[in-house]
């Protein structure tokens, strides 16, 4: 089987001749550009600053060198625009990480560092309003800043808070997609993965609105959490403007890349902590379910594309109705929190839906094992969620920027030394 043939059987829950692999496809799939550089100086690649592929993490683009290198079976297309708004496509500029990886973002970006170290970044490059994302002295990443001037319990206005957060795709980034869907179709065997993700109702990423120039409303996600019990009416009628952007979206979407991806990123909203469920099964079904199913019926009905859900912690109470709104793949199974046991996993879900990670623990055997731990592990997981497809192996969210290169060498050669 060549890549794209490889994939699709797992995706089709039939045994491919091995395992197919994604790093760097998707934004939760990915590597933090610091190990990426490291990894790319370990195997003797050249040596030169990273491409952002995804700006808030600090993703690093995974060329084609490194993908042969590794035999990567999956690559992506990303999304036309980052988390503040500004094009990923298009001319470029230096930045360089706390820990001094050089790495290239985006011209439009404008940033700055202060006395402090921390580095902030501005709503679609706008100096004239105030930053909404920074990263810490020696981090790895940016986190979104709370910039909103608060909310009325007495006089909520949803409609008006959220106005500028969802647009659908521009004719121009449409034309974007378009012709790089289709060069990566025509110029690789690899399946190609759509990073089109504007269906994550709810997810603490896009709540604070660190692409829109004024946020307005309930925006912390501590209070979106409480709202959801208090103001339920407020949340449906943001998940409606939010669902109703995304089907359109996805119909511009379709038009621009038509069959050359083969698997979609709707939602990277989490549901669950290390310990537990964020909410309840109730809650779940009565505020998300419904609007999620409207886009995976979309999808499913004028698309052959297969959609993927990246939702992290303990959330397996939530797989069965994930399944039932027409959910084909689960990312990242993270198999560390309680209550996702692998084998239960498999057994009870394995045949109805694919797990695309789970390959390895990320918060601590990965960092701070051995390579051979790395590799035990790593074939341990791959025996029992790998057996009969329905598996495409990753880590469990993306590698971090602290993780020693050998280590995630170990564990992507122990992939390719597994046998069925």
């Amino acid at each position: 089987m060549n890549s794209r043939e490889r994939v699709l059987a797992s995706l089709n829950h039939k045994q491919p001749d091995k395992v197919p692999i994604d790093l760097g496809s998707t934004y939760n799939s990915g590597i933090s550009a610091c190990a990426l550089y490291r990894l790319r100086k370990y195997y003797g690649l050249e040596e030169k600053p990273i491409q952002i592929y995804e700006t808030s993490q600090m993703i690093g683009a995974m060329d084609a060198d490194i993908v042969d290198r590794m035999d990567i079976d999956v690559i992506g297309l990303t999304c036309a625009n980052d988390c503040v708004g500004v094009p990923l496509h298009g001319p470029m500029q230096d930045f360089t990480m706390p820990d001094g990886t050089p790495v290239k973002i985006s011209a439009k970006h404008k940033y700055e560092i202060d006395a402090s170290g921390k580095s902030y970044l501005h709503p679609q490059g706008n100096e004239n309003y105030a930053p909404s994302y920074v990263m810490p002295e020696g981090g790895y990443f940016f986190d979104a800043i709370n910039r909103s001037p608060g909310f009325d319990e007495d006089n909520l206005t949803p409609a008006e808070d959220f106005k500028d957060d969802f647009n659908p795709i521009s004719d121009e980034d449409a034309d974007w997609y378009a012709e790089n869907a289709k060069l990566l179709r025509d110029t690789t065997d690899k399946a190609v993965f759509g990073c089109f993700g504007m269906g994550g109702i709810g997810d603490p990423s896009g709540i604070p609105g660190g692409h829109v120039l004024e946020p307005k409303g309930i925006r912390t996600y501590q209070d979106w959490c409480m709202a959801q019990l208090l103001y339920p009416e407020y949340i449906h009628e943001v998940f409606e403007m939010q669902t109703e952007n995304a089907l359109k979206s996805l119909e511009i979407y379709y038009q621009a890349v038509g069959d050359n991806i083969d698997a979609i990123n709707i939602s990277g909203t989490d549901f669950g902590t290390q310990v537990g469920p964020i909410m309840s099964l109730d809650t779940f079904r009565e505020l998300y379910k419904p609007y999620y199913k409207r886009m995976n019926d979309w999808v499913h009905e004028h698309t052959n594309w297969k959609t993927h859900f990246h939702c992290c912690g303990a959330m397996k109470i939530f797989i069965e109705d994930f399944i039932d709104m027409g959910v084909d793949i689960l990312n990242p199974v993270q198999l560390s929190a309680v209550g996702m046991d692998m084998h239960e996993l498999k057994e009870k879900y394995g045949s109805r839906i694919t797990f695309w990670g789970g390959g390895v623990d990320t918060q601590g055997l990965l960092p701070t094992g051995t390579p051979e731990e790395v590799k035990a592990q790593v074939k341990e997981r791959l025996d029992v969620l790998a057996r009969g497809g329905g598996y495409v192996f990753n880590t469990i969210h993306n590698i971090m920027g602290n993780v020693p290169a050998e280590n995630i060498a170990a564990c992507f050669e122990a992939v390719r030394e597994f046998q069925f």
